[in-house]
């Protein structure tokens, strides 16, 4: 085996030939210094045992970096030179560094918990930046739901000034690297960085933010509602369709109606907060989906933004889709009094879920001695073009041995 050492001089050693192929044998002789397993992002750096930064060197070229291993003789002989550009790309996605791409203008992208696209690594001028000395130019919404980034979130709610405080540039957080923890520095971000993340994570329905009356969840945040005194919080959890009907929610009831208004008012006053208007929508779509409550005549469309809630008028449904009983086995006006409903829009594979849990329903009901029963609606179209005749018969077919209450109608 000839081959040059790790202080560039010309080596040559001879191998026991066995009955495995030459090459792994050469590969596993320790002074061919060959390696073809992926090394580590943290060997990388400038404390690594490679040796690969000079002297105050904050950030080096990817392409040099990758590249080093083919030319430096010191360095292990990779196999594969792609997977030193791998490693630094699962290296910035756990956050040891930052990839930065300077445009031809000087402004950059970065990535830092997040994966770069192909073109980006393609491109030459991208670089390797310590965390420490980076800036971010962006930060991805989805970083900042709770429990993504280490420290962020000590309980259910911060405000937007804790989240400009964590990328101050001088937060350190120990990250878990399975069986240790490491400190690890996070990047500096301005202030309208980080505003435009919060921005992001709330319209992607990742935090729930409260600022003043605004609660806002799954939407843009408007001009003015974002202030660094602003609250960000884990999104509330859904609520069941059968807490608004009027058993559950009477102050949003008169007479055998409501508005989707009301019912936001008296949904928000029960949990002590103003509801976010998509975890509102949310119930009430679910609860017209089971037949627990129907549009009025009068209504205005349905679904709609919060601006037009107080016209959309609702009434407690009395009978159930294709002619069947009422909701909750009653004669109208909702559930049996002392009854608990949970309710919601199954797909087909969810149907098949539900019966495999039909045996440890049945145990519980058995060992409590309370009566079950499940309401089945089935709900045929996409709501804009009426499924024909020929297709309801066929379905009608199917079903018939079910109960010839159970048809489409």
């Amino acid at each position: 085996m000839v081959t040059v050492s790790d202080k560039d001089e010309v080596q040559a050693f001879k191998l026991s030939v066995e009955n495995e192929a030459h090459f792994e044998t050469i590969k596993k002789d320790k002074r061919s210094r060959v390696q073809d397993t992926a090394i580590t992002a943290e060997a990388l750096l400038p404390d690594g045992p490679y040796n690969l930064w000079k002297g105050g060197e904050t950030s080096r070229r990817v392409k040099n970096l990758a590249g080093a291993f083919a030319q430096l003789p010191h360095l292990p002989k990779m196999l594969k030179s792609q997977a030193i550009v791998e490693t630094l790309v699962e290296g910035c996605v756990q956050g040891t560094f930052v990839l930065k791409l300077t445009r031809p203008d000087r402004t950059f992208r970065t990535w830092w918990r997040m994966r770069p696209d192909d073109a980006a690594l393609n491109d030459p001028a991208m670089e390797l930046v310590l965390p420490e000395s980076a800036e971010l130019g962006e930060i991805s919404g989805d970083l900042l739901a709770p429990k993504t980034l280490a420290d962020l979130w000590p309980g259910d709610e911060i405000t937007v000034q804790a989240v400009i405080d964590y990328f101050d540039g001088k937060k350190v957080v120990q990250v878990d690297r399975g069986g240790f923890t490491e400190p690890v520095p996070v990047p500096k971000a301005a202030a309208e960085v980080v505003n435009a993340a919060v921005n992001d994570a709330v319209e992607a329905g990742k935090v729930w933010l409260l600022s003043g009356p605004a609660s806002l969840l799954a939407e843009p945040i408007p001009k003015g509602v974002l202030t660094p005194t602003a609250t960000l919080r884990v999104p509330p959890t859904p609520v069941s369709a059968a807490s608004i009907l009027p058993e559950n929610l009477p102050t949003a009831w008169q007479d055998g109606a409501t508005t989707a208004l009301a019912i936001a008012t008296a949904l928000s006053q029960q949990a002590g907060y103003t509801l976010p208007w998509k975890t509102v929508r949310d119930v009430i779509g679910g609860a017209i989906s089971a037949r627990f409550v129907a549009l009025a005549d009068d209504s205005a469309p349905w679904p709609c933004e919060l601006l037009a809630a107080n016209a959309v008028k609702i009434k407690v449904a009395t009978v159930g889709a294709g002619g069947g009983a009422a909701i909750g086995g009653g004669t109208g006006g909702g559930p049996k009094p002392g009854v608990r409903f949970a309710a919601g829009d199954f797909e087909p594979s969810q149907i098949q879920d539900l019966g495999d849990l039909i045996p440890l329903l049945l145990t519980i009901k058995a060992r409590a001695k309370v009566g079950m029963k499940f309401h089945v609606c089935l709900e045929i179209g996409d709501g804009s073009t009426p499924p024909s005749d020929e297709l309801v018969h066929e379905i009608n077919e199917l079903l018939k041995d079910l109960g010839g209450e159970f048809r489409i109608g």
